[in-house]
């Protein structure tokens, strides 16, 4: 059994209520919700809330959600917290970002492919094909050994290639950069989850460098859809852009 799990939060600092927010049409939450109920590989799909408006919109268009503390330090904590209250005894969890209203299906799929019964956590890379994103601090870079396992995630360009313009860089090694959806074993979920930070993730702020230094195996798969996470408000512009048209609202304020 594989359980996504759709952590929630009402709070924000940059943007508050940012799941309840209207995109032409259907709030960010439904979207992610339906859209990951269309992978086959999910036998259950679950939203992680600690906002009694969240959990109440979830049940009003006929999902799934559970209430869990405010005060989780990542999504990862969350999950495993709903995992526990929704009472399912799954053998992998999959966590999808709530702020990717226009996941695609297949997305979840590949990550579920992973989950073979020996691989401890897996998620996803997309290919580097310019140098602006490569040297986008505010984009993950993934460095992999032979067997496409993470060996370090970094916000800086790993490795440094000596000789070349940094420009062409992404034309001389195969450069990949994080999209951000995790899938756990359950024992390895309930593992992480009692580490204490580590001097790397504090470093770069990035979670699952505590993952690696305590020795957890990351397996990485290659996918060919791009993410459009939501952040902020001009955030939404962009994606409706992408989307052609359309329009958004924030609503149940209260």
């Amino acid at each position: 059994m594989i359980v996504g799990i759709i952590p929630a939060r009402y709070e924000s600092s940059r943007f508050p209520g940012k799941p309840l927010i209207n995109i032409d049409g259907k709030t960010m939450i439904q979207r992610v919700y339906e859209q990951a109920s269309k992978a086959n590989s999910l036998t259950h799909v679950i939203v992680a809330t600690d906002d009694e408006r969240i959990y109440k919109h979830v049940e009003s268009f006929g999902g799934k959600a559970v209430y869990t503390k405010k005060d989780h330090p990542s999504g990862t904590d969350r999950s495993f917290e709903a995992l526990k209250n929704a009472g399912f005894d799954a053998q992998y969890i999959i966590n999808i970002q709530g702020d990717e209203p226009f996941i695609d299906p297949s997305q979840i799929e590949l990550l579920a492919a992973l989950c073979d019964g020996k691989t401890e956590l897996a998620t996803l890379m997309i290919k580097v094909d310019n140098h602006e994103v490569l040297f986008d601090m505010g984009e993950v870079k993934i460095t992999l050994n032979n067997q496409n396992e993470a060996l370090y995630f970094s916000r800086m360009v790993i490795p440094y290639i000596k000789g070349i313009p940094q420009s062409d860089w992404h034309l001389h090694h195969n450069y990949y950069r994080h999209v951000g959806m995790y899938a756990y074993r359950n024992d390895i979920l309930e593992a992480v989850c009692k580490l204490a930070p580590s001097s790397l993730e504090i470093a770069e702020s990035l979670e699952q460098l505590r993952w690696l230094e305590n020795g957890f195996k990351i397996k990485c798969a290659i996918t060919e859809h791009d993410s459009h996470c939501i952040d902020t408000p001009e955030d939404v512009e962009k994606v409706l852009r992408l989307m052609g048209n359309g329009r958004w609202t924030i609503v149940n304020r209260t």
